[in-house]
């Protein structure tokens, strides 16, 4: 009998078991911990020593932050308010100080009294709140506190509390501050010698690792920084080891499906279509096209993923890896994200492929082959005989949207199947169209989004990966500037000449805006928004205020700046005959501006486009701003990227943006997304699943761990795949697959 479960099971107690039912629900609801185990591993974010606080000079805006710092001054205000008893209102100003700087805190009406009898000069706290700005200066309105007692006052309570000198600061919310979970932890810390080690304790003494229950108590009661080491590095070492291992097992898995080899006849398809190329094909295509070939050839299904800049010649890459299939008398299927993306796709395949893509037809080349449409929005007829020509083979290769997965969709012989822009799939989806084939056929997954190489080996470590780092030749260079209309308004009107001035050379722009416009205004959300009391800084009304939005901002053009031009609108509500014919009229230069959502962000083509703008361009992510660029400059004339925002020149949202502004390096730009949008949310974007997993590990910081830990994985994996003797390890893993398997970790 395995004993592992049953020692496992202090561990998996529901927190409201051990916590008061409040506390227990607020945890389950804000911060998604349910089990004892759940909260062993809410690691601190930071520690704040004794003698020593935080930086009030370095406070992050908009943040809910946990401060240590000592009273300086407190003054109660009286002032006139009609909504005060007996006319008169109170306002306690409070000042704290760190040796850095000073943080104001303010609280208002009946909040004043406690404060103001315990916050006198001198006194010692933890204050949590949100920071803003008023008068120019930093504040906290009405932040929670926690008094910090002298040893001399309560020993008892002040070293049970605060064990050590160091205090850990939790990842937290409004509804549950920092030390609060600091107690809770305090409750649960002894049922940590009960964790069990998945880690094999011959790796775990190789590399000097301490042990879990260990590592667990010195990361929540460190006595010295070296204590926090100890445990981080073990931590670490746990997170990326385990997911590792998954991986390595579902590679392993997949090496020992069958796949029918696919190698492309010599004088087939491919052949005919490498010489109808226009231009030669740049070093870096030739590369990858060979990585894929030799994996096509093998016997087992190849996985690979195809990293590569916005324009960098993925499509043509993969469209000769799926001539290549059909010459070996297989088919192909291409899966795009959006109904736009999967016409766009067709449309320039088909062009690319001249005659070669008219089999069965009056005039097709001999090697010829049908190049079909499948989306949902097709009419029956259309679609009807799509999915004849899928089933007789008459057609070689498919592009589609999500509609290629349904169960009415038979293949003759799936030999390949290319997922365009991976993170808009869900893993499921990709198994499902796999399925199709009769025997698991050949996976190449593409993506322009550059995604470093440790995200690679995390999020998409089941794949292989190719990447092409090279434009092809006559691409031109973007030049990219953020507009800051709040600060200089003269240089929005300037923004709307310079458009004009492009569409009078001959050119045709795009204004992306975050929202469509003509939404129901949430009448919730409306009635929500409560004065604090305080003024609002410029910072927060620019976040207050909604989106701009697609419709209104193409009619304020229309009437005002670009007057004259012709504007149109294309956004993901509008029906998929009606985007198409806007995307051809813009494509055919019958359209001067089109004023869209991110529909634009992927695969749209069009290369007369030579100038963008992009509306609150704070909204957007670093990664997605990237991806928009690249949208103009695809012909010989230079591209101009202009990113408007209102946000102030300091505000970490500008930062963002002149960092986009300064480089055009897809990867660079990766790592700074990354490395802003903190460790919880690193893998966000790729797939959201994976946030949950990774408490611990810095994805572009623990690059080392991350390779070795692939490695220790692979060689645990190839020697034991079904882990029969590491019973821990299997509980460690069952429990990351329970949690991710729904978004995740494929089934399978």
């Amino acid at each position: 009998m395995d004993l592992v479960p049953a020692l496992h099971e202090p561990l998996q107690q529901p927190l409201k078991s051990v916590l008061g039912p409040a506390t227990a629900k607020v945890m389950a609801e804000h911060l998604g911990l349910r089990t004892v185990g759940d909260l062993l591993h809410h690691y601190p974010r930071r520690y704040e020593e004794r003698g020593q606080l935080t930086h009030l000079a370095d406070l992050p805006m908009d943040e809910h932050v946990t401060v240590v710092a000592q009273v300086a001054d407190a003054r109660l205000h009286t002032f006139a308010s009609a909504r005060a008893p007996r006319g008169k209102g109170q306002r306690l100003e409070v000042t704290i100080t760190d040796g850095s700087g000073r943080l104001q805190l303010v609280f208002f009406g009946n909040g004043v009294h406690k404060p103001h009898k315990e916050l006198l000069p001198g006194t010692r706290a933890m204050f949590a709140g949100k920071v803003s700005v008023f008068n120019r200066r930093l504040q906290l309105a009405h932040p929670a506190y926690e008094l910090l007692r002298g040893d001399s006052e309560d020993p008892a309570e002040s070293v049970e509390t605060w064990a050590g000198a160091l205090i850990p600061i939790y990842p937290a919310t409004a509804k549950l501050e920092s030390w609060k979970i600091g107690k809770a932890l305090q409750t649960v810390l002894p049922t940590a010698q009960e964790a069990v080690d998945p880690l094999p304790e011959s790796l775990r003494r190789g590399r000097g690792l301490v042990p879990l229950p260990e590592a667990l108590l010195k990361i929540h009661r460190p006595h010295t920084k070296a204590d926090i080491e100890d445990a981080r590095a073990r931590l670490k070492w746990d997170e990326a080891f385990v997911l590792q291992v998954a991986l390595a097992r579902r590679r392993h898995a997949d090496a020992q499906l069958p796949a029918v080899p696919r190698e492309p006849s010599p004088d087939g398809l491919l052949t005919a279509f490498d010489a109808r190329l226009p231009f030669t094909l740049t070093e870096g295509q030739q590369r990858v096209s060979r990585e894929i070939f030799d994996d096509l050839a093998t016997d087992h299904p190849m996985h690979r993923l195809l990293q590569g800049e916005v324009g960098s010649g993925k499509t043509m890459v993969a469209l000769r890896a799926m001539l290549a299939v059909v010459d070996a008398g297989g088919q192909a299927a291409m899966l795009a994200p959006t109904e736009v993306l999967a016409q766009q796709h067709h449309r320039s395949i088909v062009e690319m492929m001249g005659e070669l893509a008219e089999g069965g037809m009056l005039g097709g080349a001999d090697q010829a082959t049908k190049v079909v449409l499948l989306t949902g929005s097709m009419g029956a007829a259309a679609r009807r005989q799509a999915l004849l020509d899928l089933t007789t083979g008459e057609a070689g290769i498919v592009i589609g949207t999500h509609a290629l997965i349904e169960d009415k969709v038979q293949f003759h012989d799936l030999g390949l199947v290319v997922v365009d822009e991976q993170h808009r799939f869900g893993v499921e989806q990709r198994d499902a169209l796999r399925g199709k084939g009769k025997q698991p056929p050949h996976l190449l997954v593409m993506t322009a989004t550059p995604i470093p190489r440790t995200v690679a080996m995390t999020v998409f470590g089941d794949l292989e990966t190719s990447v092409l780092d090279q434009l092809p030749a006559g691409r031109s260079p973007i030049a990219s500037h953020v507009v800051p209309a709040a600060d200089k308004p003269h240089f929005l009107a300037r923004t709307w000449e310079r458009v004009r001035e492009e569409v009078g050379n001959g050119h045709q722009a795009y204004v992306v805006c975050p929202r469509i416009g003509d939404e129901e205004d949430d009448p919730k959300k409306a009635g929500k928004k409560k004065s604090s009391g305080a003024p609002e800084s410029p910072e927060d009304a620019a976040e207050k205020r909604p989106p701009l939005a697609v419709l209104d901002v193409a009619g304020q053009l229309s009437k005002g700046p670009l007057q004259g031009l012709r504007v149109e609108v294309l956004h993901g509500r509008m029906q998929p005959d009606d985007k198409d014919a806007v995307m051809r009229r813009f494509a055919a230069g019958e359209t001067d501006v089109l004023v869209a959502t991110t529909v634009i962000e992927v695969g749209v083509n069009v290369p007369n486009a030579t100038v963008m703008v992009i509306m609150d361009a704070d909204r957007f992510g670093v990664s997605q701003l990237h991806q928009l660029r690249g949208r103009v400059g695809r012909g010989s004339a230079p591209g101009l990227c202009l990113l408007v925002s209102e946000m102030p020149e300091a505000s970490a949202a500008r930062q963002r943006l002149n960092a986009v502004a300064a480089t055009l390096d897809g990867f660079e730009l990766s790592r700074i997304d990354l490395e802003q949008r903190r460790e919880g949310d690193v893998l966000g974007q790729a797939q959201s699943g994976a946030r949950t997993s990774l408490r611990m590990l810095a994805v572009i910081e623990d690059e080392e761990i991350i390779a070795e830990a692939r490695e220790e994985a692979a060689a645990v994996v190839a020697k034991d795949p079904e882990l029969t003797h590491l019973p821990a390890l299997r509980t460690a893993l069952d429990a990351l697959l329970d949690e991710e398997r729904e978004q995740y970790l494929e089934k399978g």
